[in-house]
């Protein structure tokens, strides 16, 4: 009787057990086979999968009148799986010393991009008439570009070399980003508020944090991972490293922080183990399938009545991610020393938002910080800005050309030489000019983080300060905010002043090292160069400092100050620019005719290339800033012969430009500086200058090589013109 009894104790249970199994093994069924079905309808239309993912989301989901529906609850569960496992696979691929290595280019291109995308989503969002939170959560979501959509475009259409580089150096830091980014909006989100001292608390919490994670992790995860892959059983790495996964996720999650962030660690961890090929090749399987399940449940969320309903709120976030991220990553690829063309393709390529922003909305939607209608407006932006990713990609290079030719000539001349200057000031040696430049960056942040300080201070306290002001000095109560924002404006004035005069001492000195001074009793030709330089470095900082520094103290002010500051020092220092551009474009003017003047003797049928070479370098040193000039000889087997420049538009295609042409012929012609109407001839010798890259691209353009060849073929589907 009691064993009987004992039995019927057990069976409710173990069937309610059961009954949960079938349950998950159901919708788990209905989850896969249904994305099984709409990715490879996408994929033979050849469109990226992720939209048969969300597709399938939809048709399983709550909201589209389809007799398909998965447990929304179980599915978002398992799809947690999938954000850690991809954060996982990424901190793989992110190991902690490339931050040092990336720092000086895509470090600081991620960090000017993702500042002025954070700033306008904030903008547009305020304009849409969201709350602050919201706003916040905006800026976020459009800031960060997908890896998973890049990766496969570039895949699809075979991008590499130099421009995949550096959109996958971006993403890196993006990444990181978006990892710090997910932990303050979570902490933020919290507290559902905004304070100096909550936003100051949060920030020293996280870094704690992350030091004591990570610290930690470092004297452990390494050593643990090495002895697992040494047993060489492939299920026990597996296990190993999931499992440390998931127990970083769930340290970071009792702290209070995103699981995202605690996986991302870890695969970080493992990857400075040196073994993270071996785990990542044994994790991509299982992850496919769980991020699989993530994109559904995010399509799953997708109401199309919502999605309908602010439409104009999709349009403009749409717009705003397209235009923004161009221009935006552009700007920053090309400070940090890429040419025009490249940086362009790198902003057409990064034009989307993907997985991240998908974990920012969510982030919002579960702590009650943003209102229901943001997660699917998030989603259906990325959806646009996903199918038009291909197309940017495949149109980058037309439109850099097409911009390249409106650009008037000293600007060209400027842009072309700024990639060669970036160039020798990094292999310039000199340890002295180095330490000088760390102490100049180190004033600059001191003063932009006292300057941030003093901003958010007044903005955050001011209702506080208000009240005790009153108090103390019993002044009326609407005088004291005007004395506030009064003392605020005192004190930020040297700061901002050191700001601008130490970007000015840093672009001189930086200058200073890719173009030396000739020294007292010496006529200096660089000049010209050095100037145009030093502003072009001068505008650079400016932005690199200005723009995360509005995106930080955004939240706390006014619609419109900090950008309306920000864009007239911009608008000063463009002034600046077109001025030194037009010198710099005199001094290139000279240049010619010294290049002509030197290469004319040596045009006859039997000279020696080594000849040109050497004359080019004496060039170089009586007329310095001009790039290292390089001798190109049009032979008749070239496919450039009887093509205008116009035609060939070396410098859009390539970033290098033509200081000049020389040909010598019956009427003794001599082209100093090409205006894009000249056609090539046999026998011209042409100076090409720019950076090592873009002057080798432009030489397998204009001579007899396949590289060039299948350039040209491609040249009758653009325009043509100057």
């Amino acid at each position: 009787m009691k064993r009987c009894c004992l039995v019927r104790a057990i069976l409710p249970p173990y069937h309610g057990v059961m009954e949960n199994a079938h349950a998950f093994l159901q919708n788990l069924a209905l989850v896969l086979c249904t994305a099984a079905i709409t990715t490879i309808v996408f994929q033979k239309l050849r469109q990226p999968v992720v939209f048969g993912y969300l597709l399938a989301g939809m048709i399983v989901g709550p909201y589209v009148p389809i007799p398909l529906a998965a447990d929304e609850a179980m599915v978002r569960t398992l799809s947690e799986l999938g954000v850690i496992l991809l954060m996982f696979s990424l901190g793989l691929e992110f190991r902690l010393r490339r931050v040092g290595q990336i720092a000086a280019t895509a470090g600081l291109a991620a960090l000017l991009e993702t500042s002025i995308m954070f700033g306008l989503g904030y903008l547009a969002a305020q304009m849409l008439g969201w709350t602050a939170l919201e706003s916040i959560f905006t800026g976020g979501i459009v800031a960060i570009s997908s890896t998973t959509i890049i990766a496969k475009a570039f895949d699809e259409k075979g991008v590499q070399g130099r421009i995949r580089e550096t959109v996958f150096g971006i993403l890196i830091v993006e990444d990181l980003v978006a990892i710090i980014l997910i932990a303050l909006l979570t902490a933020t989100a919290k507290g559902s508020g905004l304070s100096a001292q909550e936003l100051g608390l949060t920030v020293v919490r996280l870094v704690t944090f992350l030091a004591a994670l990570i610290g930690i992790g470092l004297l452990i995860v390494p050593r643990i991972v090495r002895g697992v892959v040494r047993l060489d059983r492939a299920e026990t790495t597996l296990v190993a490293s999931i499992g440390i996964c998931f127990a970083a996720a769930y340290i970071a999650l009792v702290f209070g922080y995103s699981v995202a962030l605690g996986a991302f660690i870890a695969g970080s961890l493992i990857a400075e183990s040196g073994e993270s090929p071996v785990v990542e090749r044994l994790v991509h399987p299982v992850r496919d399938m769980f991020v699989a399940i993530f994109f559904v449940s995010v399509g799953m969320l997708i109401d199309p009545r919502v999605v309908a309903e602010h439409a104009g709120a999709v349009v403009a976030l749409t717009i705003l991610v397209i235009t923004g991220k161009v221009i935006a990553v552009s700007a920053g690829a090309f400070v940090t020393g890429n040419s025009l063309r490249s940086s362009m393709q790198a902003g057409m390529s990064l034009a989307q938002i993907g997985e991240f922003s998908f974990i920012i909305a969510a982030v919002g939607l579960s702590s009650g910080a943003t209102r229901e209608f943001l997660y699917p407006v998030a989603v259906t932006v990325s959806a646009i800005t996903t199918l038009t990713t291909p197309w940017l990609i495949a149109a980058a290079q037309p439109a850099a050309m097409w911009v390249d030719r409106k650009l008037p000539h000293a600007m060209q001349t400027s842009l072309a030489l700024y990639g060669s200057w970036i160039e020798r000031m990094r292999s310039a040696p000199g340890a002295s000019g180095r330490s000088r430049t760390r102490r100049l960056v180190r004033v600059i942040l001191i003063d932009a983080v006292g300057l941030a300080a003093i901003i958010i201070g007044a903005a955050a306290e001011k209702g506080r300060a208000t009240a005790l002001l009153q108090r103390w000095t019993g002044v009326a109560e609407s005088t004291v905010p005007m004395l506030i924002i009064a003392a605020a404006i005192v004190l930020s004035v040297p700061l901002v002043w050191g700001i601008v005069r130490s970007a000015r001492m840093l672009g001189f000195l930086l200058a200073v090292r890719a173009l030396p001074t000739a020294g007292r009793r010496k006529v200096d030709f660089a000049v010209a160069p050095r100037r145009a330089l030093v502003t072009m470095l001068q505008l650079g900082t400016l932005f690199l400092v200005g723009a995360p520094l509005v995106a930080i103290t955004q939240p706390f002010l006014p619609r419109f100050p900090g950008l309306a500051v920000l864009g007239l020092f911009t608008l000063v220092l463009g002034f600046a620019f077109w001025r030194s551009a037009l010198n710099l474009q005199d001094h290139a003017q000279a240049g010619a005719q010294a290049i002509v003047a030197a290469l004319t003797p040596k045009l006859g049928t039997e000279d020696d290339p080594e000849d040109l070479v050497r004359t080019m370098e004496h060039v170089a040193i009586l007329l310095p800033g001009l790039g290292e000039p390089v001798p190109v000889r049009i032979t008749e087997r070239s496919p450039s012969v009887d093509r205008s420049l116009a035609e060939l538009n070396v410098r859009g295609m390539t970033g290098a430009t033509i200081l000049a042409i020389t040909r010598k012929g019956d009427t003794g012609e001599k082209v100093m500086v090409p205006t894009g109407k000249e056609t090539l001839r046999a026998g011209d010798v042409l100076a090409l200058a720019g950076s090592r890259e873009a002057v080798d691209a432009a030489r397998d353009l204009l001579t007899v090589s396949r590289r060039g060849q299948e350039k040209l073929a491609g040249l009758s589907a653009v325009p043509s013109g100057k």
